[in-house]
């Protein structure tokens, strides 16, 4: 992919990130880089190109470290953990930008179709992540969960994306650091 079409991409992301996908026009995106909306075009075509490749980029670096965890033997699942609340801690400092497909999924049924799809990816793999992780942990004695993995999974899940939308809400970073907290001390 081109510089330019990398950078299109990490505008729009911010974009919605703080402000959603449907206030987002092209003319945004222009007017941010400086570059031509016919520039946009020919690198992505529809609005919904832009935004699967967006969901596409975030969901791969989020992912990133997570895999890399994954294939190192010496990293404890309290390790991987932390590695994943990083992500989220990561928010901390702006008080506008939250998870990207959290943001999308308020949109949910506003989005193209191929978005949607895309989302509900993103939401099944940090799910499907997180519930092996808690099975591993069970199994081999390190966690305690507070219910089976795949609940446990989703209610990590969705404490963290709710701890975001509150900390943008409130303006308070502390919303993220108390639900880290918490779910740290859910496991051990």
């Amino acid at each position: 992919m081109s510089d330019t079409a990398n950078r299109i991409i990490d505008v729009m992301a911010k974009l919605i990130q703080t402000r959603g996908y449907s206030a987002v026009s092209y003319q945004d995106i222009s007017d941010a880089i400086g570059i031509r909306k016919a520039s946009i075009h020919y690198h992505f075509p529809a609005k919904a190109d832009l935004g699967v490749a967006v969901i596409q980029k975030y969901s791969e670096s989020l992912m990133a470290p997570l895999d890399v965890a994954d294939k190192d033997p010496s990293t404890t699942p309290y390790d991987k953990l932390d590695i994943y609340f990083a992500a989220y801690q990561g928010f901390k400092g702006d008080d506008k930008r939250v998870c990207l497909c959290g943001t999308l999924a308020g949109e949910y049924y506003a989005l193209p179709e191929v978005m949607q799809a895309e989302v509900n990816r993103f939401f099944q793999a940090q799910q499907a992540w997180l519930s092996e992780l808690f099975k591993d942990g069970k199994n081999s004695g390190v966690f305690k969960l507070p219910g089976t993995p795949e609940q446990t999974a989703r209610l990590y899940f969705d404490a963290l994306q709710g701890a975001l939308l509150s900390k943008r809400a409130i303006g308070d970073d502390a919303q993220i650091d108390d639900v880290v907290a918490t779910l740290k001390a859910l496991v051990r």
